[in-house]
C-alpha cells in the first residue's frame, strides 16, 4: 500500500473516533482554512491540515530549526507532497514525516544532476480520522525519538515564546 494510500485510509469516515484521539475541530472548517494548529493533551503543538482532499497531521514546528510549518508552502517534489519550513526551506513529506534533500550523486559529471533523496522521518507524524465531519488526531507514540520531538517541551515553547514575543515588540 502506498502511503498515499495509507494517508487516505487514516483519514477515512468510520463511526467513533478511536480511544485515545483527540478532537481538532469541523472537516470543514479545516478545509476552508486550509490549515489549523491545535496544542494537543498539553504537550504537542500539532499541525493538521487539508491538501488534494486528504488530512495530514504532524508536529507543527520543523525538525531542524522549530520553525513555524503552519506558515509553509505545499509544494510536490519526486511526486511526492511536501510542506516547506518557511525559515530554512526544508522539505518534509506529508504523509511520512520524511526529510527531502536534493543529492548529487556525481558531481564531476556534467551537466551537473540531481535527484530527490530521503534523510529518513524527522517529523513526527500523527493519524487523522474523520467521524461524522468531526476530525481527530491520535498522537504517534512511538518510543523511538523523532528530531521533531526536540521542539515539544514545556522549556522550548517558554523559551520560544518569550524570545519571540521580545524581537516583535
Amino acid at each position: 500500500m502506498s502511503s498515499d494510500e495509507e494517508a487516505a485510509l487514516s483519514s477515512s469516515s468510520s463511526s467513533s473516533p478511536p480511544l485515545g484521539s483527540h478532537y481538532i475541530g469541523r472537516k470543514e472548517d479545516i478545509v476552508r482554512l486550509g490549515r489549523v494548529t491545535r496544542l494537543v493533551d498539553g504537550s504537542r503543538d500539532v499541525l493538521v491540515l487539508h491538501h488534494r482532499g486528504q488530512l495530514y497531521a504532524m508536529d507543527m514546528r520543523c525538525y531542524h530549526a522549530g520553525g513555524g510549518l503552519q506558515n509553509g508552502d505545499i509544494e510536490e517534489f519526486n511526486g511526492r507532497s511536501c510542506i516547506v519550513c518557511p525559515w530554512h526551506k526544508y522539505k518534509i513529506t506529508l504523509a511520512e514525516g520524511e526529510g527531502l534533500y536534493q543529492a548529487v550523486p556525481n558531481p564531476t559529471a556534467r551537466p551537473l544532476r540531481t535527484e530527490w533523496r530521503s534523510k529518513g522521518v524527522k517529523q513526527r507524524v500523527h493519524q487523522v480520522t474523520e467521524v461524522r465531519g468531526d476530525v481527530y488526531v491520535t498522537l504517534d507514540s512511538r518510543a523511538e525519538e523523532v528530531e521533531s520531538d526536540r521542539y515539544q517541551t514545556d522549556k522550548y515553547r517558554t523559551t520560544f515564546c518569550n524570545n519571540h514575543s521580545k524581537t516583535n515588540t
